[in-house]
């Protein structure tokens, strides 16, 4: 099971906490495991590399973890294009979430 959280401040999210494997194939073959990790490490790239937010985070590829956390200084301009950003990322875990909820719990806090 993967678990993923996601934590706003006000409307705009301002951290995202995954960890473990989602167990719906095998590692290595997973394609739960794989869309979900696309889809996060995505957002993050988009944080870090496009809008070029410095976004703090630590990962842990044997426990299967990622975890960002946005400063609480963002510009206007920043905050909105990371607010695209994740928000594009959130419908995606959405929609892998209402078809796979077996496999994944998702918690927006």
């Amino acid at each position: 099971m993967t678990d993923i959280t996601v934590i706003r401040k006000g409307k705009s999210i301002v951290e995202v906490v995954a960890s473990g494997h989602t167990g719906y194939g095998e590692q290595g073959e997973d394609i739960v495991c794989a869309g979900v990790s696309t889809l996060i490490q995505s957002a993050l790239l988009g944080l870090l590399k496009v809008v070029g937010i410095n976004v703090k985070y630590t990962t842990d590829e044997e426990q299967g973890s990622l975890r960002f956390t946005l400063p609480q200084n963002l510009t206007p301009q920043e905050r909105h294009d990371a607010d695209v950003v994740l928000n594009t990322m959130l419908c995606g875990l959405d929609d892998f979430y209402t078809e796979y909820s077996d496999y994944i719990n998702l918690e927006v806090i």
